[in-house]
């Protein structure tokens, strides 16, 4: 038999080899039954006493009361606790943690001092501890250095670690400058602009720095609106709509004045980042056109702000509510200090304590519980634009779900009190102590999309 005449053989092997393994039927999914004492659907603010959820893999298979569960299921008793979706934080930095020493609240030492892997590291962290308060997803946008906020999302989704289902903007676009003002020798001799903001001045501009974001895993687009006395125009920002619709993105609009905000609005934007610079206009306005609001609405504590700022947070949040404004639950966390600890152990706060913390200035605009629930759950969702997989706890979603001891529907503060944390199926926390230990192995990698990508 000659070279060839084996060689052939050998390949005919290999590829019949590669069909039985391809027909082997693969394992499975592991189902799980979940006891439910009481199941809330924040939408429609009620509640179901005694359900049952069946979960098959990552998804939710069945939800109702008396349902048979499967011969082999692991069941979870939760009926003690009420068993809702996963919260959502819709205006968070998970990789951009300032401090008062060396920083004082100023961004340039942070990203020239911090390098992208640094702050990857910090992502990761955060992440872990939000998902242990309960956080299920964020919306991670802007000052994350060499996109470090994709790169969390792809680590959580490939499962290299848990965390919550990350939607990342990349790198905040904005005129030359973004937020910052540099000198000449910093901008034009050290770049010290990028990577924290991505220039874009013309038309031309905008469409590539949309492009490039959505190119390195950008899942919502964020523009700095306003960063600059002569800011985007009605135009500009229609166009960057425009542009990342083509790629499956929403855009939010960071603003800080009046004008900026009207320009947004009149754009039809999706989102507006913070709410210090809105009128009661311009919540009407909102309101009637859908857009929602993640108004950052920072609580006086110990550790941050003021009594009069958050007064003045207060009576927006309040008067947003009352124009019925999609509202968001959403922080804009992303610094440290040396007072960050609990009043009465003194114990540090963790990310998931200090985002939760953030409820306090909800309960002082008397916004009802049910309301709060709402904004913190379903509109988050909404806003992160994955509706339509996550969130609802009904028959198709993926299995993401929290359970806390008391009642949300009336008296919210028992979301500071999350005993069970499912994600994607998996168990992370169970009788208020964190599992982590299945989310992290050194493979199979998840590829949730059939194909590597970014």
């Amino acid at each position: 038999m000659n070279k060839i005449s084996v060689l052939l053989l050998l390949l005919v092997a290999l590829f019949a080899g590669n069909v039985v393994v391809a027909q082997t039927p693969s394992q499975p999914a592991p189902i799980t039954a979940i006891r439910a004492g009481r199941l809330i659907d924040p939408e429609t603010g009620t509640a179901a006493v005694n359900q049952v959820i069946i979960i098959e893999g990552e998804k939710i298979k069945a939800v109702g009361a008396n349902l048979a569960i499967p011969a082999g299921a692991t069941v979870i008793d939760l009926s003690k606790l009420t068993v809702m979706p996963g919260l959502v934080d819709a205006h968070t930095h998970m990789a951009m943690t300032y401090k008062e020493q060396p920083e004082n609240n100023y961004y340039y030492l942070t990203y020239v001092m911090e390098s992208t892997p640094l702050r990857a590291i910090q992502a990761a962290s955060n992440g872990i501890q939000l998902l242990n308060a309960g956080f299920t997803v964020i919306r991670d946008v802007g000052n994350n250095g060499m996109y470090a906020d994709t790169a969390l999302r792809q680590a959580i989704e490939q499962g290299w670690l848990p965390g919550p289902t990350v939607i990342p903007s990349g790198i905040i676009i904005g005129g030359t400058g973004g937020q910052l003002w540099p000198t000449p020798e910093m901008y034009k001799q050290h770049n010290i602009v990028y990577p924290e903001y991505l220039d874009a001045n013309s038309h031309d501009e905008i469409v590539r720095a949309v492009r490039e974001n959505m190119l390195f895993g950008a899942r919502t687009i964020k523009l700095c609106i306003d960063c600059k006395p002569w800011g985007y125009s009605v135009e500009d920002i229609k166009l960057a709509i425009s542009e990342a619709a083509k790629g499956g993105c929403k855009v939010e609009g960071h603003v800080q004045t009046p004008e900026g905000a009207q320009r947004a609005i009149d754009a039809g934007i999706y989102i507006i980042g913070h709410g210090n610079a809105l009128t009661p206009e311009h919540h009407r306005q909102m309101a009637e056109k859908g857009i929602f609001l993640a108004g950052t609405d920072t609580p006086y504590t110990n550790y941050r702000g003021t009594e009069n700022a958050f007064r003045q947070t207060v009576d927006k949040l309040r008067d947003a509510w009352e124009k019925k404004v999609q509202l968001t639950y959403s922080t804009d966390f992303d610094y440290w200090n040396e007072r960050m600890k609990d009043e009465k152990t003194g114990e540090w706060l963790s990310r998931g304590d200090l985002t939760i913390a953030f409820l306090d200035t909800w309960k002082a605009a008397r916004i009802p519980a049910a309301d709060i629930l709402r904004a913190i759950t379903i509109n988050g969702y909404k806003a992160a634009d994955i509706i339509k997989e996550r969130g609802p706890i009904k028959p198709g979603f993926y299995a993401d779900l929290i359970a806390v001891a008391g009642d949300p529907l009336t008296d919210i503060d028992a979301l500071r009190r999350v005993q069970f944390v499912m994600k994607n199926g998996m168990v992370f926390k169970k009788d208020g102590v964190m599992t982590p230990e299945k989310f992290f192995h050194p493979g199979p990698v998840r590829i949730p999309s059939g194909r590597y990508t970014r």
